[in-house]
């Protein structure tokens, strides 16, 4: 037998030390290590008791452990766990007919991710524009400071280009223009763009709202060119910002949808969303993965999607929206000179720092990770709160008293000899 496998790795103590031993270093994770979480609570190896408002990068929407889909999961465990494309699943079919009903698509396909996910998108889109127009219709037009995935299709889409630096030769007919610039747009789209595709909110870019009137020209240049419309909302998506996707509130429809995170609630699941017209141009074989439609994933996204597309649900999730923004609206007026003017939607929030801060939203997340805090940053002059679309009036409450608190050691620290 191989020696490595009768070492007791599954009980062996590991640490975050282990982390930098023999795992590929492409993260910098934090020094304590999560071993048990509920609803935002969570606990390091130490016992150490943090509250999460990073709901794992908008992630764990319905809270860490949440026992209904524990409940949904393991029933499923005990019927069957996967079957491959050659056949379909229960829990895959009533996923793709709630998704269908309570959007505009007709038709849904699932992956395990939102590269994926975009992936796709963005390979029907040049499917169908070099079937319905001709293969000169091929450019893609994205945002500056956009997040697309990792992919390489993907990070070329996407407007950082640190996410290219090194793996070039990277993809072709691919424009980038900046976000809410209505003028932009119109100079960049022409009749050879297949495809734009636009975040409601750019999250990863510094968590900012997409402006209605830019959203509706971009939805009218695609109408007058021919072009596909694609609204990533991957993180946008399934409550996060109180609806059930950021489309219904922006008074625009796109053409493809992009989902994923909260969808499966930490469980992996991408899902691709379009209409009759657009899917039929993925025939069979052009377009597949392995495990997208897993029984396991559908089961846990159906029971999430059926959990927040809720009225009262998603009201609350509105509410909890408001009193976060005052809270930190005052907190950034008690303290100007490291917080400048919140902005987001829903529960997808950022807090851009002063220009005496610039450049350190990770050493206040770092602040207050040590007071028992969990933040995420979108840049490097952005704090980003994406708690749990169930968090409660009184855990808002806390997470303001702690990231206070953690403001006040920074500034009443030495200064650096």
């Amino acid at each position: 037998m191989n020696a490595k496998l009768e070492t007791g790795a599954t009980t062996r103590p590991v640490t975050r030390q282990t982390f930098d031993d023999v795992l590929v270093p492409t993260y910098a994770p934090a020094a304590m290590v999560p071993v048990r979480a509920a609803g935002l609570d969570l606990w390091d190896q130490n016992g150490k008791h943090y509250l999460d408002f990073t709901s794992g990068i908008a992630v764990s929407s319905l809270g860490h452990c949440n026992p209904a889909l524990v409940a949904a999961l393991t029933e499923q465990l005990n019927r069957v766990w996967h079957l491959g494309n050659g056949y379909t699943n229960e829990p895959v079919l009533r996923l793709a007919l709630a998704l269908t009903e309570a959007t505009f698509a007709d038709r849904a396909f699932f992956c395990n991710s939102g590269a994926e996910a975009n992936e796709g998108a963005l390979k029907l889109a040049r499917k169908y524009a070099h079937t319905k127009f001709g293969p000169h219709k091929s450019r893609i037009i994205s945002c500056l400071s956009s997040f697309h995935g990792r992919t390489l299709f993907t990070v070329s889409v996407g407007g950082q280009p640190k996410y290219t630096e090194g793996f070039e030769p990277l993809p072709q007919e691919i424009d980038h223009i900046p976000y809410n610039d209505i003028e932009a747009a119109r100079a960049a789209i022409g009749d050879d763009v297949c495809a734009v595709i636009v975040e409601p909110i750019q999250g990863e870019g510094g968590v900012i709202p997409g402006d209605p009137a830019y959203l509706k020209a971009l939805r009218e240049l695609c109408d007058q060119t021919g072009a596909l419309l694609i609204f990533d909302e991957v993180q946008s998506g399934v409550g996060r910002t109180g609806a059930l996707y950021a489309y219904m509130d922006k008074g625009v429809t796109p053409d493809i949808l992009t989902s994923a995170k909260a969808l499966g609630n930490g469980y992996p699941i991408g899902a691709m969303l379009t209409t009759n017209e657009i899917a039929a141009h993925f025939g069979v074989g052009s377009h597949g993965t392995t495990y997208g439609g897993n029984p396991l994933a559908a089961t846990v996204a159906l029971n999430v999607l059926e959990t927040i597309n809720q009225p009262a649900f998603l009201a609350r999730v509105k509410q909890a929206s408001d009193k976060i923004f005052a809270n930190l609206r005052k907190l950034a007026a008690d303290y100007p000179q490291v917080f400048g003017e919140v902005r987001g939607s829903g529960l997808l929030i950022g807090l851009p720092v002063a220009e005496p801060f610039k450049g350190r939203a990770k050493d206040i997340t770092k602040a207050a990770e040590a007071l028992g805090l969990m933040l995420l940053i979108a840049g490097t002059d952005v704090v980003r709160f994406a708690p749990a679309l169930i968090v409660t009036d009184a855990q808002i409450d806390e997470a303001d008293r702690i990231l206070r608190a953690a403001v006040d050691g920074m500034l009443n620290a030495a200064p650096a000899k």
